[in-house]
């Protein structure tokens, strides 16, 4: 049994998948990006519009980020690590979820990150 999730509140897929898949008590998290213009280009801008977006998806599904298990970062530039770190960082106050941060050619629009993420229930 599987659920579509989707919010308005963070923006709609650029293909033909889903923002979020809820399968038993698992949301399975597409990638998301920063898709608004006036954080495109940076870096710390982007990832805090990501990282909200994935919050506004979560509350669809009656969860939070305490919910988050496993994250994966896909960076375009490795150098923005550290700012990376700090914007994810600031949304798990205690027991972070495992997570992969790899370095990628190119994203979506171009953008400079691409976070998904699995939460359990």
């Amino acid at each position: 049994m599987k659920q579509i999730i989707f919010t308005e509140k963070a923006p709609a897929a650029i293909g033909p998948y889903s923002q979020a898949v809820l399968a038993g008590n698992t949301l399975y998290m597409s990638g998301q990006i920063a898709l608004d213009v006036a954080a495109l280009g940076d870096v710390r801008a982007e990832a805090k519009k990501i990282m909200d977006n994935i919050g506004h998806i979560l509350a669809e599904a009656g969860m939070n980020y305490s919910n988050i298990v496993k994250s994966s970062i896909f960076l375009k530039n490795m150098d923005d690590f550290a700012v990376i770190n700090e914007v994810y960082g600031s949304y798990f106050t205690e027991a972070p979820p495992a997570r992969e941060t790899v370095q990628v050619a190119r994203l979506p629009k171009d953008v400079n990150v691409e976070i998904s993420v699995i939460a359990v229930n």
